[in-house]
């Protein structure tokens, strides 16, 4: 009896073809089951939780009224819907906000230069500090937000939208406190 026969059928029963299709399914499940590979992120497995501060620097908002804003959007003790790279987060605590002045560059007679408040009363673009607080995993990476894969650093942009706001915000700093 030939190992192979005419049709390519192995012992006459079994087809090569049909035998390497099955090994390759085979091999998928084992590797699916068997061997799962990483779930969620290794980054997070024995992670410390310390509680953060991100400070956000807010420039050029166009806004109408920036204080009835801060009174109904931004209330200290408050919390603000944040979206990272086009990925919903959460929520994130609102720890305070700081108004910055609208200054401009004015070259002196003598050369030098020097900042002075903007005079223009119709000037509707508003620049502020708002610090946001939440938890956050420390890892060999940095702090990592959430249950997620949020990593925050300085220079990453964040999306604050609430019930009548929507914008964005670059974070200009980090503070993670000690437990």
């Amino acid at each position: 009896m030939n190992i192979l026969d005419s049709k390519g059928r192995l012992f006459g029963k079994i087809n090569l073809l049909d035998l390497g299709a099955a090994l390759v399914i085979l091999l998928v499940i084992v590797g699916i089951f068997i061997f799962p590979g990483t779930s969620g992120s290794v980054a997070q497995i024995g992670a410390k939780t310390v509680p953060i501060e991100v400070d956000l620097l807010v420039r050029g908002l166009n806004v109408r009224d920036p204080q009835q804003l801060f009174k109904q959007g931004f209330t200290k003790g408050g919390k603000t819907n944040i979206i990272i790279r086009n990925q919903a987060y959460g929520q994130m605590g609102i720890k305070s906000i700081q108004q910055l002045d609208r200054m401009l560059t004015i070259g002196q007679p003598d050369g030098s230069v020097k900042e002075l408040p903007d005079p223009r009363k119709n000037n509707f673009s508003t620049d502020f500090i708002l610090t946001l607080e939440d938890n956050a995993k420390i890892t060999k990476d940095g702090p990592v937000l959430g249950s997620g894969n949020n990593k925050v650093k300085i220079g990453m942009p964040f999306e604050l939208e609430g019930f009548n706001y929507n914008f964005n915000a670059s974070v200009i700093d980090i503070r993670l406190q000690d437990k």
